[in-house]
């Protein structure tokens, strides 16, 4: 081995839906496109950085799917390392790790095992690489006689680990693996909070003197120094995520003492995302939305009045939108005016909801269905008759220019 040659990745979160569309293949076809890099880029070292599944009980395909990516790396050209993150669970993600290290899949989950690392070899010496899986400051607190239950305690604790080992190593590059949030990094919608007492971010000077840090927990591709970076999720997971950039590092370790080399490798894109915004008009007609005829849609109208069966509309020209929402100036017709003291009706009450909602009086046979609406919910009419029938539009609420 020349020099070694590292694929950085992390958060492939298998098993995560998008917005109820299933991600799965989209998963799998990263995973193909991660063993093509592998053999053409002749790859030495993949780390993983946490986050492998979406939950800590993942369901069955992938979990059949993380197998099948993991025993395609075993007969790789590359050694693999592999944390667990937030979202995994330690004990299943780590169950038979030792019989697996044979295959040259170290799979580090266990926090007892911080400060053993993963050895190979090239033509500059020795590189330790040190996978740090996601630290529970309350569960390693108590371990570790840590003075505090803070993430930054805990990942402190863990590189005088990785210190203590290097110090016994002059000479060793090192790599090191940590998912966690750290500081000047800029999060997305998709990552749960791990804040704990309000606090989640560490300090980057944890990694100094360290040759290549590889992040794993945030989103998106970060380079906090040439040396501490981010792959981010291959796959976007949240609308959030529309500008990110998706794909893994390529890091090239050089001789002891020399900066490493870094690429960025994109990965796939199933399927573009675009946020839109507009009234339904200019986005049914405007020409400059037809290139996102194919994306999954985030849409959101600035009607006056909500436009009837938005959704199938919208669908019709973006048949991927996803989330569609509201966004136009609250009207006040129908609502009760500034000091107004007459008692509401519930079928008042639910006449300037809807006023309220779509910016409009309702048609009178809209105004004839909510009543009746309101009316089933009661065992008498609003007059004290049983069953009896209403004069719909004496019950209608004063208008404002009729107030007072």
């Amino acid at each position: 081995m020349l020099e070694v040659r590292i694929l950085h990745t992390s958060d492939w979160h298998l098993g995560r839906s998008f917005h109820r569309e299933d991600m799965l293949e989209h998963q799998a076809a990263y995973v193909d496109h991660l063993l093509d890099v592998v053999a053409t880029e002749r790859i030495d070292l993949v780390v993983v950085a946490g986050d492998i599944y979406d939950r800590a009980l993942p369901p069955v395909d992938a979990v059949r799917l993380a197998d099948e990516a993991l025993v395609r790396l075993a007969h790789s050209r590359a050694t693999v390392v592999l944390t667990s993150g937030n979202h995994d669970s330690a004990q299943r993600l780590g169950f038979s790790a030792r019989l697996i290290d044979a295959a040259g899949v170290h799979l580090r989950t266990n926090a007892s095992a911080v400060g053993t690392p993963v050895l190979l070899e090239d033509q500059h010496g020795q590189v330790a690489v040190h996978g740090i899986p996601y630290l529970d400051p309350h569960a390693v607190a108590e371990p570790w006689g840590l003075d505090r239950r803070s993430h930054q305690a805990a990942l402190s604790a863990a590189m005088d680990r990785v210190g203590g080992d290097l110090a016994q190593r002059p000479g060793a590059r090192s790599v090191v693996l940590a998912h966690a949030f750290v500081a000047g990094a800029t999060p997305s919608d998709s990552e749960r909070d791990i804040s704990v007492g309000g606090v989640s971010r560490v300090s980057t000077s944890l990694f100094d003197g360290i040759d290549y840090a590889a992040l794993g927990h945030l989103h998106g591709a970060h380079v906090l120094d040439n040396h501490l970076r981010y792959s981010g999720s291959p796959l976007a997971y949240s609308f959030s995520e529309t500008d990110h950039r998706k794909g893994s590092w390529i890091v090239d370790l050089g001789a002891p003492g020399t900066p490493v080399a870094v690429e960025f490798v994109p990965a796939p894109v199933p399927r573009a995302l675009a946020r839109l915004r507009g009234t339904i008009e200019s986005l049914l007609t405007h020409p400059a939305h037809t290139a996102h005829e194919g994306s999954w849609i985030e849409a959101t109208l600035t009607d006056p009045v909500r436009p009837l069966a938005a959704m199938e509309r919208l669908r019709k020209r973006f048949p991927h939108t996803l989330i569609l929402g509201f966004d136009s100036p609250r009207s006040t017709m129908g609502a009760p005016t500034a000091g107004a003291t007459y008692a509401r009706s519930d079928r008042q009450i639910a006449h300037d909801f809807m006023v309220d909602l779509r910016g409009e009086d309702p048609t009178d046979g809209e105004v004839q269905v909510l009543y009746r609406a309101v009316d089933a919910c009661c065992d008498t009419d609003e007059t004290g008759r049983e069953g009896g029938d209403m004069m719909i539009d004496d019950e209608r609420p004063p208008r404002d220019e009729e107030a007072g």
